[in-house]
């Protein structure tokens, strides 16, 4: 069965490491993909998701901007990120999923942790919906995300591990 992203009632956001003692959030406000899901056979199960990089909102318009600039993300010409998976692994909470990301130009699997399924529902529409949370964490530097300034008591200005964490909201498609 084909489920389609709900991108109004889901989210893929980011946590990382700023000056070495707090975490800065942020998230991606455009994406779309889709999954290939049957309950009986999960182990079949494929997906692939497209955000939008240059939809980055980390609630301070002269960061946004910086991370949509060539230092960062590059979004002139690297203007979507993609996951596509490539293997499901069945866990104790959902799933384990192995795939491919691509982003900055740069294409490396990365493995996402997926509780869920959430057993399906109707919503008033008359729509079938599953939902589905996911987390990962990378090292930026793997997708050329190099740039960073050397703080005068040591350290860093940006930590190198991203936190991944997504909420998706599938709907069946018709």
């Amino acid at each position: 069965m084909k489920w389609n992203i709900d991108p109004s009632h889901s989210t893929a956001e980011f946590t990382v490491r700023h000056l070495m003692i707090t975490n800065v959030k942020g998230r991606f406000g455009k994406l779309a993909g889709a999954v290939e899901y049957d309950p009986a056979r999960p182990e079949l199960t494929t997906f692939d998701a497209t955000i939008d990089a240059g939809s980055i909102d980390t609630r301070d318009e002269k960061r946004d901007a910086h991370l949509r600039s060539p230092d960062f993300f590059d979004v002139e010409k690297f203007p979507t990120l993609t996951f596509r998976s490539t293997e499901i692994k069945k866990t104790n909470v959902g799933f384990t999923a192995i795939g491919d990301l691509t982003m900055h130009g740069v294409t490396r699997p990365v493995q996402l942790e997926i509780e869920g399924p959430t057993d399906a529902t109707k919503d008033p529409w008359g729509n079938t919906r599953i939902g589905a949370s996911a987390t990962a964490k990378l090292n930026r530097k793997d997708w050329g995300l190099n740039w960073n300034a050397a703080l005068e008591a040591g350290g860093v200005l940006v930590g190198e591990t991203v936190k991944i964490t997504l909420e998706v909201s599938l709907v069946q498609a018709k």
